[in-house]
């Protein structure tokens, strides 16, 4: 009987696929079934952001990057305004620290939820999807009425924050806060425990400690694999050394190690949120600058902050007095992960990428900058 021998042959996965989490494209070489390589391919949404930054006024970009990686636009506007603050020696009013605080843990909350949503339906729980955006509508009430906008929000300025939040503002959070838990706890009695969840997530994915290092993974998926590191806490930045909040962390680095990480997260970031609440001094909103004449002083800086997604990082190099930025770079950390994703994907199965990349929590806009 002669030999069987199979022959490689090549899938197209995306740029149109809902499982990809916006226009990313994976070559896949296969092998039957099982994939052999993979190679993903990027610049479908490649929107010039650096460039168009360098063309504004300091002030101006904030609204440009609330489009860096818009599931989590308070971020994007607090990196930028965090380098800048730095590079000028501007001092932000105690209030706006703490108002900044409760905005980004509120939308890294937001941003997990969608997270939760779409992974549960990338593999095939419609329940969770919809708990997971009720939720998340409470929050974007929050935000829509402090600054007007249920995305991109232009909220954290140079200097302090757009404006103060409204009366309504704190009752309606500490409402929200005060079912969160259960809500988390309402998710996890539905995914947790659920054995077709544990089997398309379990051992699927597996990310070393040395790979994700090497790819300069981070966030909940570094801390994934057992790696205890938050820029929070290990690289402080505005007030977050005020809050006592833990790090989850994980041990196998697979799907569903990176799973459990994001929903204790959601409880811990929660758990912030209502600290800064009861820390909430009176005081001003904003530094006393004009942003309209802002002009920077020469000088160069990385910042970066723990973003939902994991390290979030900006380089500004300014020229002296002038009002528009030299050179801007952006680092999202979703670039990173989609890079390492070929070496933990050979020997799955093409269903298995729709898991993976869900668990990774990749978004095309934080990879095409």
């Amino acid at each position: 009987m002669a030999d069987l021998r199979t022959e490689e042959f090549v899938v197209n996965m995306g740029p149109h696929h809902p499982s990809t989490h916006g226009v990313c494209r994976f070559v896949l070489t296969m092998d039957g079934e099982v994939i052999v390589k993979a190679e993903p391919v990027i610049g479908y949404l490649h929107r010039a952001l650096e460039k168009i930054c360098e063309n504004r006024t300091y002030a101006q970009c904030i609204p440009v990057l609330d489009r860096f990686e818009y599931c989590t636009s308070m971020s994007c506007n607090q990196v930028f305004a965090l380098a800048t603050e730095k590079l000028a020696g501007i001092e932000v009013p105690e209030r706006a620290e703490y108002l900044r605080v409760i905005m980004l843990e509120l939308n890294r909350i937001a941003s997990h939820l969608i997270w939760l949503g779409t992974t549960s339906l990338d593999l095939g729980a419609l329940t969770p999807f919809l708990y997971a955006f009720r939720e998340r509508e409470d929050i974007l009430d929050l935000f829509e009425m402090t600054c007007g906008q249920r995305l991109t929000y232009n909220y954290i300025r140079v200097g302090g924050v757009a404006k103060d939040i409204p009366a309504e503002f704190i009752p309606k959070a500490k409402k929200f806060l005060s079912t969160f838990d259960h809500k988390v706890d309402d998710y996890e009695r539905v995914l947790t425990e659920n054995p077709i969840f544990i089997a398309r997530n379990q051992n699927i994915g597996v990310m070393s400690q040395e790979l994700a290092i090497a790819y300069g993974v981070s966030g909940p998926n570094l801390r994934a694999t057992g790696i205890k590191f938050d820029l929070r806490r290990d690289d402080p930045y505005s007030i977050y050394d005020r809050f006592k909040f833990d790090i989850p962390t994980g041990q196998n680095g697979d799907c569903y190690d990176r799973y459990r990480v994001r929903m204790q997260e959601m409880r811990e970031s929660a758990k912030i949120v209502r600290q800064a609440i009861e820390q909430l001094p009176e005081g001003e909103i904003s530094a006393k600058f004009n942003p309209l004449v802002f002009k920077a002083p020469a000088g160069e800086l990385y910042s970066r902050i723990e973003n939902s997604r994991g390290e979030m990082g900006v380089y500004i190099q300014s020229r002296d007095k002038e009002k528009k930025p030299l050179r801007v770079k952006l680092r999202g950390s979703s670039y990173n992960h989609l890079q390492a994703m070929p070496h933990v994907l050979v020997g799955h199965k093409i269903a298995d990428v729709v898991a993976v990349m869900a668990s990774l929590d990749i978004i095309m806009p934080d990879v095409d900058r």
